[in-house]
């Protein structure tokens, strides 16, 4: 047998073989011709992402501020409610305040109106006690007993806070006398003071129950 009919089967033993070989190794190539597209693909991808992260951030920080002022806004008007209810609560105070002296005040005023009218109605009575007091009387308890009854009244009289006017040597003051007489100055005397007292003078505190009548030096 020659050699050129030896290299024929051999040949034809190795082609198949050969064409093997070579679909695998296309199909290698194929395979992996995808995964590299993907990987050129998830770049851009990648990209993207990175470039939205800081609009995301920025989303974020907006929001929240957004939040805040919105909290701001209701910190104002919570602060602003409370100070008008304060103010409101002290005008309440102020004016409560403002009634309580003047129902203080004008219950004083018709207490010391009731007082002054039930002391009138008594002053002239203690006068005739007083000038009987004053009057000379052999009847010693007769006296005694008038004297009790005027130191009675005078301790009556301090309950209710009605005071005796001093005007006994005093310069005259027509808010507090009434002069019915004027007479020369005596020895030891000034001009224009009292110097004899008819009929006593009260008041209660400032109130003037009675003037009193009084005669005055020249």
């Amino acid at each position: 047998m020659s050699e050129e009919t030896k290299k024929a089967p051999e040949a034809e033993t190795s082609g198949p073989a050969g064409a093997q070989t070579g679909s695998e190794e296309t199909a290698a190539e194929q395979s992996a011709s995808p995964s590299a597209g993907a990987d050129t693909a998830g770049a851009p991808e990648a990209a993207g992402d990175a470039k939205d992260e800081p609009k995301k951030k920025d989303g974020w920080f907006n929001k929240k501020n957004r939040e805040a002022e919105a909290l701001k806004a209701k910190l104002d008007a919570a602060e602003k409610s409370a100070a008008q209810a304060k103010d409101q609560l002290l005008r309440v105070a102020a004016e409560y305040d403002n009634y309580r002296k003047r129902t203080t005040r004008e219950a004083d005023q018709k207490f010391n109106d009731g007082v002054s009218y039930a002391v009138n109605q008594i002053i002239p009575i203690l006068d005739t006690l007083e000038m009987a007091a004053n009057a000379p009387c052999a009847d010693e308890n007769y006296k005694k007993g008038v004297t009790m009854t005027l130191e009675k009244a005078a301790k009556a009289f301090q309950t209710l806070r009605v005071e005796e006017i001093e005007v006994l040597g005093k310069p005259f003051d027509p808010n507090l006398m009434n002069a019915v007489q004027q007479v020369p100055v005596q020895e030891g005397q000034e001009s224009g003071t009292v110097v004899t007292v008819y009929q006593k003078g009260y008041k209660l505190g400032d109130k003037i129950v009675r003037h009193a009548t009084v005669v005055v030096a020249e």
